[in-house]
């Protein structure tokens, strides 16, 4: 399986902390942003993995992360999106590098307690289609939102402005190499971008999607709000725990 790390767009929602830097290089706590889904994979035991960036800033990521040497990896891979088109339209980009695959994507802002490892072990067990991971939340108006019935998922609404669940469709997507055929299929949005809701829509439709549930705290890290929130966490509790392990070594909480 490989690992894809969304981190593109203008992060205008963090005006003016991002007018000279991709929001995904700004620090939650003791890290940049960027290295915590990178970890996330790592710690699933995802090690070929591509960062997917844009913008004015994109060789920043290159001087940060260099091969990967802060995760134990001997290489990741780059690759670079004009413009904004959306997530969907971001993760077609690494269309090369998977190679039919199996993938688990990561979106550049999303932070997680625990790790995503029993999630991949379920999508390991599936012959193709797709796995969501859902987190029950105050607000899921501003995610991906989730229609449920009996346990099952129904319907994906982007962004509803009456959310008929309290779960929201976290930044961590597991697929099968169909989902770059599923993005041309894809039409783009009121906000004329490709969204990733349609694509597991159309998983959805197959009768191919399945989910779980994420255990321990998950927040994204896109506004000001979240940005807070994210770091406040990380500190108080750490971020990218595994089993027998705790916090990762390189956090600040152990080295106290």
């Amino acid at each position: 399986m490989k690992g894809v790390v969304l981190a593109g767009g203008k992060g205008s929602r963090l005006y003016p902390l991002t007018r000279v830097t991709n929001k995904h290089l700004l620090p939650v706590y003791d890290r940049p942003m960027i290295f915590y889904p990178i970890q996330t994979l790592v710690d699933a035991g995802i090690r070929d993995i591509i960062v997917v960036t844009g913008g004015q800033n994109s060789g920043d990521f290159l001087r940060l992360l260099s091969n990967g040497k802060d995760f134990g990896l001997n290489h990741i891979h780059y690759t670079y999106q004009e413009g904004e088109g959306g997530i969907a339209d971001a993760l077609r980009l690494a269309e090369p590098f998977v190679e039919g695959e199996k993938i688990c994507v990561v979106l550049g802002d999303n932070i997680i307690e625990n790790n995503i490892i029993e999630a991949k072990k379920t999508f390991e067990r599936q012959k193709g289609g797709a796995h969501l991971i859902l987190k029950e939340v105050p607000d899921p108006e501003r995610f991906g939102c989730p229609e449920m019935s009996d346990g099952k998922i129904m319907n994906i609404e982007e962004k509803p402005k009456q959310p008929k669940s309290k779960f929201a469709v976290t930044g961590i997507y597991f697929y099968d190499s169909t989902v770059f055929e599923k993005i041309g299929k894809t039409k783009p949005s009121w906000r004329n971008e490709l969204e990733i809701t349609d694509v597991n829509n159309f998983y959805l439709q197959e009768k191919t999607l399945t989910h779980s549930v994420l255990d321990g705290w998950w927040t994204d890290a896109g506004t000001f709000e979240s940005l807070l929130r994210a770091t406040n966490l990380a500190a108080q509790t750490g971020a990218n725990k595994i089993p027998g392990r705790g916090a990762p070594p390189h956090s600040s909480k152990e080295e106290r």
